[in-house]
């Protein structure tokens, strides 16, 4: 635009500009807004309260009746769920079996459904005696039983019902809620009781994220009928007494009073500044409340629908005055922060065009970044000509090269970009979290950066990355400020792939600890892990070798042999517990790690082997094999050491084959 457009469209713009006032325009502003804002709040405050705080009450009461109704009818959902499964363990269970613990054990450990639903199985016979204590998992010996479970059981024998006790203690010392079911035999006499525990914060009673709906100043809380809290926003006021809550106490009581605890529909009442609301649970004697306050409910507000409409005319007026005035006042203002944002998006600022042309503060910053826009501009193009010469470098460099400043990419080398897979300049300008695989990660990256440099003046090292097509791949990064006294100068790296050099690392690391043809570990890293498992306790050594092997590999040829090996190697598979260790030593010689478990469990595990592969009768071409394993058991531990224990096992699995074979020895009958 040429000097006298600029000078006619000055003039325009002064002829349409506003009037501004003397002194400080931002107390101005905020004086205006201030009243207001206040002014309108005032009013519309005084004329809607009236008619608000009946029906604000009304819905609030409702609520939270209505809340704690639903909840409870949860909770009496997820208690008859409980009883349910205990009623389904104790029809499986028969006279014969409360002779012994063994088969009460063997029912649980194959039919796990009610020992993964309850954290502790407790079954005892008519007399009193308990034939099994498991508790989350681990079979326990009786005299464990806590004193309140054992007494609870044996009010359920007298009694011949089901029942839900108190919050009991058991062995751990947590608190437990203990579920009975008598058994009765053919003519209805009581044989025994059967009991599942559920800790108080378990995910199948009362976990911890229930006690946090609400919010703000609402709390979710369950209670016994005699007042002890099962449920709590606060941990610490678990197992404490209702009637130290505030708000529910005197609700409590009152309940008590008029006998309405236990009825199933949810009802509410305003106590003490609290709106509570409580629903009861008769199977259980439990109690659901919601509390939450009521102060605002029951502020004084009066007025009807006439009072609205004067409030909404009030407060848009207000609205209006205060936003032409406040418009008006900061018009310069507005101006002023158009020119910078266009200022910092590079666009050219020496043009008058868009300046604002006010009194105050306002003219004398105007004329202070006109000068500033001018040596930016400056600085700019001579940056720019730096920049162009550094990316040509860049894009002839055989090594990925960025440089990063106020977490952007500002220059990009060609190999960089190939790198993540965007094209030459794709990059530039882009923040530095779109190459990384997650925010968690990028944290961390920045940790560790700062760390480094902060020690080192360096990083140096692998991280995860991401391209653009969302896949992830390995880069050793190494990277360095421009300018150490200047952390605005920005960071230069240098990017090299690792992906295949990792994976390869990776396979060799593999390859080198598994057997080949099974799949399994071999006999090194099973002594590595049997040494390792020791450091924790004793445990459980399985030497396993497969009868009559070479007639198999002999007649029906090596590919059948391989075959057989692999289907055995998945059945010890098949019956190892997690955490269990399954090797291949050499040849038709397997071998087992069970970690803390007693040589009665592993007796038993080694019997189902050899039971499965009995019941195993591969046909190779017309001819069917009938397999078998011999099978020798040592404990490793203070007594024996990993290669002893290993040794042991193995001259126990000779034994069993002089015995016949297809059987299992323990190292001690050995």
């Amino acid at each position: 635009m040429d000097t006298p457009a600029r000078e006619a469209a000055g003039a325009r713009r002064r002829r349409w500009r506003l009037p501004a006032f003397g002194g400080t325009l931002a107390l101005r502003a905020a004086l205006a807004a201030m009243l207001c804002v206040l002014a309108a709040g005032a009013a519309s405050t005084y004329l809607a309260a009236r008619e608000n705080r009946r029906d604000a009450m009304e819905r609030l009461v409702r609520q939270q009746a209505g809340e704690a109704e639903v909840v409870a009818g949860l909770l009496a959902s997820k208690v008859e769920q409980s009883q349910k499964v205990l009623r389904s363990l104790a029809a499986g269970i028969t006279a014969e079996m409360l002779d012994s613990s063994s088969p009460l054990e063997y029912l649980l450990l194959y039919q796990p459904t009610a020992a993964q639903f309850f954290d502790s199985i407790l079954v005892a016979r008519a007399d009193g005696l308990v034939r099994l204590n498991m508790l989350r998992g681990r079979f326990l010996p009786a005299a464990e039983l806590s004193a309140a479970q054992r007494d609870y059981l044996l009010r359920t024998l007298v009694q011949g019902k089901p029942g839900i006790s108190e919050p009991l203690a058991d062995a751990s010392r947590e608190p437990t809620v203990l579920f009975t079911v008598p058994m009765l035999d053919g003519d209805g006499r009581v044989m025994g009781v059967v009991g599942g525990g559920l800790r108080l914060q378990s995910q199948g009673l009362l976990p911890s994220s229930m006690a946090l709906l609400g919010g703000g100043d609402s709390r979710l809380m369950v209670y016994t009928r005699d007042g002890t809290i099962l449920s709590h926003p606060d941990p610490a006021r678990i197992m404490g007494q209702v009637r130290d809550e505030p708000g529910v106490g005197p609700a409590y009581a009152q309940w008590l009073r008029d006998g309405a605890l236990m009825a199933g529909a949810g009802s509410a009442r305003v106590a003490a500044g609290y709106v509570v609301g409580m629903a009861g649970m008769p199977a259980a004697q439990w109690v659901v409340a919601r509390v939450g306050g009521a102060q605002q409910a029951l502020r004084p507000l009066q007025g009807g629908p006439r009072s609205a409409w004067q409030a909404a005319a009030a407060t848009g007026l207000c609205a209006a005055a205060a936003g032409a005035l406040v418009f008006w006042m900061a018009w310069p203002v507005t101006q002023l922060s158009r020119r910078a944002a266009a200022l910092l998006d590079g666009e050219p600022a020496a043009e008058d065009a868009g300046w604002p042309h006010a009194r105050g503060e306002v003219g004398a910053l105007a004329q202070v970044l006109r000068r500033v826009a001018h040596e930016l501009a400056s600085a700019h193009r001579a940056q720019q000509a730096m920049a162009g010469q550094l990316q040509a470098i860049l894009h002839s460099a055989s090594v990925g090269i960025a440089v990063v400043r106020r977490g952007r990419l500002h220059i990009v080398g060609q190999h960089a970009c190939h790198m993540f897979g965007y094209g030459a300049g794709e990059l530039r300008g882009q923040p530095v979290r779109a190459l990384h695989p997650s925010a968690q990660a990028r944290a961390l990256l920045h940790a560790r950066v700062r760390a480094d440099f902060a020690i080192h003046g360096y990083f140096d090292g692998e991280v995860l990355l991401r391209r653009k097509d969302g896949s992830e791949f390995w880069a050793h990064l190494l990277g360095r400020g421009i300018d150490a006294a200047d952390a605005g100068a920005g960071t230069i790296w240098i990017l090299e792939d690792v992906t295949a050099a990792r994976e390869a690392k990776r396979k060799l690391s593999w390859a080198a600890a598994h057997d080949s043809l099974t799949q399994l570990v071999n006999r090194h890293e099973f002594m590595r892990r049997l040494q390792q498992a020791l450091g924790a306790g004793d445990a459980a050594v399985l030497f396993v070798d497969l009868d009559h092997f070479k007639v198999l590999n002999d007649s029906a040829g090596h590919a059948a042999g391989d075959d057989a090996l692999r289907h055995l190697a998945r059945l010890l598979e098949a019956e190892a517990r997690q955490g269990d260790t399954v090797a291949r030593l050499g040849g038709d010689e397997f071998a087992m790690l069970l970690p803390a478990c007693p040589l009665e469990r592993a007796q038993d595990m080694a019997e189902c082997l050899r039971r499965a592969v009995a019941a195993w009768e591969p046909r190779y071409g017309p001819d069917s094999y009938g397999m078998g394993v011999s099978i020798g058991i040592a404990m490793a531990g203070a007594s024996l050491g990993g290669d002893e224990a290993l040794h042991a096992a193995d001259m126990a699995c000779d034994a069993a084959k002089r015995r016949g074979r297809n059987c299992v020895v323990a190292h001690s009958a050995a």
